[in-house]
């Protein structure tokens, strides 16, 4: 909505696309609320060079890494909805075996960083689909304490704020991680 998880979103890509033979491709789910709360919410306009993503098109993917901002320690309830469109893809179970991942943005550091992505797991258990966290692969980056930061094990995460703060430059790093270690493991995946 304010283009935290967009920014973790173009850095992973760019992690993504470092992996020979890797490419990365950007999507949005649709909006569910109406122009006129998006306004009254200060919300930018959504950007142009991300299209909409339809539950169909998740089947061309060799691997999807979900983003979405923290609600009550939960995804979005555009994520959600999202994801209840996916029915006739669980039916026929089209998206099991792809391994998948998260990254969120969250308000705080108690907002629900991992809480998000343990509640989005489900999501990807009743698809039978590949849970792939970041786990402690960043190093010593993961342990950095110098400056506020979001992220864990899970995957890559922003502290939003009151919704001014943009992703710090560690949080960007573990995010071109996260794609990188993520394009790496579904390049294993096709090549076994």
């Amino acid at each position: 909505m304010y283009g935290h998880v967009e920014g973790l979103a173009r850095r992973m890509k760019k992690g993504v696309d470092g992996v020979d033979g890797v490419e990365g491709l950007l999507f949005r789910v649709p909006e569910t609320l109406p122009i006129e709360v998006l306004e009254q919410m200060k919300a930018p306009p959504k950007p142009d060079d991300i299209p909409e993503i339809s539950a169909a098109e998740l089947t061309t993917a060799d691997g999807i890494l979900f983003g979405f901002p923290t609600r009550y320690g939960c995804m979005a309830a555009q994520m959600k909805a999202f994801f209840d469109s996916t029915g006739q893809l669980w039916k026929e179970q089209q998206l099991a075996g792809k391994p998948a991942g998260f990254f969120v943005s969250t308000g705080t550091q108690g907002g629900g960083q991992e809480t998000t992505a343990w509640t989005a797991i489900t999501q990807l258990a009743h698809h039978g689909m590949l849970f792939v966290p970041i786990g402690y692969t960043f190093g010593a980056g993961m342990f950095k304490m110098d400056s506020i930061r979001g992220g864990s094990p899970y995957g890559a995460g922003v502290f939003a704020g009151d919704g001014t703060r943009q992703p710090s430059e560690t949080e960007l790093a573990i995010a071109e991680h996260q794609g990188k270690y993520m394009a790496a493991v579904v390049k294993r995946l096709a090549q076994a």
